[in-house]
Order: structure tokens, then C-alpha cells, then sequence
């Protein structure tokens, strides 16, 4: 029997029976190492004032947190962290609550063939990409769109969804919530699924209904999932989706839809600010760590969930 705290030795014949394995990860961490790690060292250009004919390794100016002064000082910018933390903050608290409903109301159907066909239609928007998504948002949206052409059939005046800046910010949050929430309710159903059925046959001798078994054994049921997935979350307060804005927004809705990634884009790609630019994507970046590893931490706190 082994004792407490007992570790097995890890000997040279364990790691050749799992050098297949170690082999098999070895195109995941190129990767990882390609895109994720050596483009750190460009963080160098947020203390520089960086000319690209120089190098990113030849004699560059150095400035200090000149850059970040400068970025700080931009009425773009504090308009665009505006921006991003109250789309993040939407996506995040109606991502989490429309697919835990979606999931309970799918649970409700007794016949499989329609329970899979809806999961099915609700799962299919999340594995196109939003290049092919905005351009279906942009006609479906538009003026002369079937939406406009519904809403005038009914006397009312056409929306422009996606040039008005009282409308984009909304279109933006439900567009995404649409696209992500049949794909998030897999969890809620596996969590469901879980639960102990003698509970449900417990609640129906005292004489509970379906609302009451729903309330009461189902979303206690549900509880550490939900608390896991709401921590987790954390991490995306300032990502409000780079790939969905810019291929939605125009400059008629910068008020309202502009986020720190699509100006950090606007200033290093469109005028070559490089320095200014990378301070903000590395504001964003030591943000976002400092909530992922609070929000982590919570994980562990609340919902016992650890990575290692």
C-alpha cells in the first residue's frame, strides 16, 4: 500500500514508452514558441521610439514611457477602453446567462430528433468565422436588408444596425451572443447531465413541478460549473472580439464600437506608430494577466479548479 504523499520515480524506460507522445506536442509548442513567445521581444518598441528602417535590434532611440504618456493623452483612446469594457462586459455577463437558459430549455425536450436538430442549428454559427459572418450581418442589417424590409412592411421606420451609433454597440453584443451561445451551452448540458436522477425522483415525491425541479435541484446542480465559467471569464474584460468589430464597424461608429484592439490596429498597422501602438497592446496584455490570474485564483478559491 502506498504511503501518503508517495511519488512514483519517473525512470528512462517511462520516458521512452512515452517519447511518442512527447513527439505528438511538439508541433502545438512550435507554435505556441512562434506566435506567442518570440513576438515578446517586440515588447521593446513600447520604451523606444522606434524607426522600422533601423531594426528592431539596431540603434533605436529610447524614450521611456514616453509612448505611454503620448497613447494616454488620446481622446481615441480613452473612448476606445470605454468602448472595450462595456461590450467585454455585456458579452461576458449575457454569454454566460443565454446559454445556461438555452441549456435548461433544450434539457425540457423529451424527443431526441428535435433536441438535436436544434442543437444543431444553434451550434453551426460558431464554427464560421466572422469574415464570412459580417458580410452575412452587413447585408442581412443593412437599409435594404430583409430586417429593414420586415420592420417597414410593419409601418415603422428602417434601422441602420450597423452605421448608427445608438444601435451598434447593441448589434455588436446580440451578434456575438448569437454566434457563441449554442457552441457555450455544451457544458451547462454535460453539467446537467450529471446530475444524480434519484434527485429529479426525490423532488417529484414531494411533489415539485418542473419549474421547482429546475430551481431547486437543477441550477444547484449546475453551481460550480457556472462559477467556474463566470471566473473565468475575467480574463476577457478588456477583450471585446478584434475579429467581430473589425469586420462590422466603420468610422461612422467609432464613438460607439471602436475597442482597444481596432485602434491598437488603426495606429501601428494603418499609420505606423509602431511605439505608441505597442505600449497600448502591452497595457492591454498586463491587464488581462492581472485579471486572469485574479480570476484563477477565484477559480481555485470558489470552484476548486486548478490548472497544475
Amino acid at each position: 500500500m502506498k504511503k501518503k504523499g508517495y511519488k512514483r520515480k519517473y525512470t528512462a524506460a517511462m520516458f521512452r514508452r512515452e517519447l511518442p507522445l512527447h513527439f505528438m506536442i511538439l508541433p502545438g509548442l512550435a507554435l505556441v514558441l512562434l506566435f506567442s513567445y518570440v513576438p515578446m521581444g517586440g515588447l521593446v518598441m513600447a520604451f523606444q521610439d522606434f524607426i522600422p528602417s533601423k531594426g528592431l535590434f539596431g540603434d533605436q532611440k529610447w524614450c521611456g514611457l514616453e509612448n505611454f504618456r503620448f497613447v494616454f493623452s488620446l481622446p481615441g483612446f480613452n473612448r476606445a477602453l470605454q468602448n472595450t469594457i462595456i461590450i467585454a462586459f455585456w458579452k461576458i455577463v449575457l454569454g454566460l446567462l443565454v446559454p445556461i437558459v438555452f441549456a435548461l430549455l433544450l434539457n425540457e425536450i423529451r424527443s431526441v430528433r428535435v433536441s438535436k436538430f436544434v442543437q444543431t442549428i444553434c451550434y453551426l454559427p460558431y464554427f464560421m468565422s466572422w469574415v464570412i459572418l459580417g458580410g452575412i450581418l452587413v447585408d442581412v442589417l443593412s437599409t435594404g436588408g430583409i430586417v429593414n424590409q420586415a420592420l417597414n412592411s410593419l409601418g415603422l421606420d428602417s434601422i441602420f444596425f450597423l452605421g448608427d451609433n445608438q444601435y451598434f454597440r447593441t448589434t455588436a453584443i446580440w451578434s456575438d451572443i448569437w454566434k457563441n451561445f449554442g457552441y457555450g451551452a455544451i457544458v451547462y448540458l454535460a453539467a446537467i447531465l450529471g446530475i444524480d436522477t434519484e434527485l429529479y425522483e426525490a423532488a417529484r415525491i414531494d411533489g415539485a413541478g418542473r419549474w421547482q425541479q429546475t430551481w431547486h435541484v437543477t441550477l444547484p446542480g449546475m453551481r460550480m460549473i457556472i462559477v467556474l465559467m463566470l471566473v473565468m471569464s475575467l480574463g476577457n474584460v478588456l477583450n471585446a472580439g478584434f475579429d467581430q468589430i473589425f469586420n462590422l464597424y466603420s468610422p461612422a461608429v467609432y464613438e460607439s464600437g471602436d475597442i482597444i484592439d481596432t485602434f491598437v490596429y488603426r495606429m501601428g498597422v494603418i499609420d505606423a506608430q509602431y511605439g505608441p501602438a505597442t505600449a497600448v497592446g502591452m497595457f492591454k496584455s498586463v491587464v488581462s494577466t492581472i485579471f486572469i490570474s485574479v480570476s484563477y485564483l477565484l477559480a481555485y478559491k470558489f470552484a476548486d479548479y486548478r490548472i497544475f
